[in-house]
Parts: C-alpha cells; sequence; structure tokens
C-alpha cells in the first residue's frame, strides 16, 4: 500500500535528480579545467602563450555534423524498417493477427526520405567551415 503512493514521487523526483546529477558532474568539471588553466599560466612566462590557450578553450566548438554520413545512416534505418516490415512484421502481423502493417512501410519511408532530405543538405551546405577557417588562420600565422 505505501509502495504504491511511493512509485508516482519517485518517478516525478528521477528526472529531477538526473538532472541534478549532470549540472553537478558539468560543474566540477568546468571548476578542475580553470583550476587547471590558472595552474599551467603559473608555470609559462610569454603572455602570448598564455593568450592562445585561453582562446583555444573560450572557442565554441561547432557542429561538425558531416550531413551526408547522417543521411545516408538514416536512409539504410528506413530501407530496414521497410525489410522488417517485408520479410518480419508483414508475415507474422497478417497471419497471427490479420493486420496490414502500412503504419510500418509508412514510417520506414518517412525516415528513409528524411535521410535524403539530410544527404542533400550535406552535398549543399559546406563540409566543416570552422576546421577550414582554422587551418587557413594556423597557415597565415606562419
Amino acid at each position: 500500500m505505501i509502495i504504491e503512493s511511493l512509485i508516482p514521487i519517485f518517478g516525478v523526483l528521477m528526472p529531477v535528480l538526473l538532472v541534478w546529477v549532470i549540472f553537478a558532474y558539468n560543474t566540477k568539471s568546468e571548476k578542475n579545467k580553470y583550476e587547471t588553466i590558472i595552474e599551467v599560466s603559473k608555470n609559462i612566462k610569454d603572455s602570448e602563450e598564455i593568450k592562445e590557450i585561453l582562446e583555444s578553450l573560450t572557442e565554441r566548438k561547432k557542429s561538425t555534423t558531416d550531413f551526408r554520413k547522417t543521411g545516408l545512416i538514416t536512409i539504410f534505418v528506413g530501407i530496414g524498417l521497410n525489410a522488417l516490415d517485408y520479410y518480419g512484421l508483414g508475415i507474422f502481423a497478417f497471419h497471427l493477427f490479420g493486420l496490414e502493417t502500412d503504419i510500418v512501410l509508412g514510417v520506414g519511408l518517412l525516415v528513409m526520405f528524411i535521410g535524403i532530405g539530410l544527404m542533400l543538405a550535406g552535398y549543399v551546405y559546406p563540409n566543416q567551415p570552422y576546421e577550414i577557417n582554422k587551418a587557413v588562420e594556423g597557415f597565415e600565422k606562419e
């Protein structure tokens, strides 16, 4: 009786606990990073090197998602869903339950078209401009 009344409370508190654990871990990680920067900067005499280290740490990592790769993976997930519909679920669902499995076919086609869109986006947008800009800036410094 008591356990039944505690289940909803735990169900509500578990996401809160999860967010708190993630926040505590990120805070500890950031604190350790800044302490390391301070220790390293104490041992470096050249202010230009300290400036480069700080700039490299403060730069935001931009997403380097390769849309061609994710598109290809998504296309094959859609093909796998269609194959599951045709070879797996289609036979069992129809014979056992008398069901049509057009839903799985539709989901598979949806996933395939999302993959095709991602793949086209990979060819339209330039590939990793952040890395290209960083390489050019490094070459210009030399």
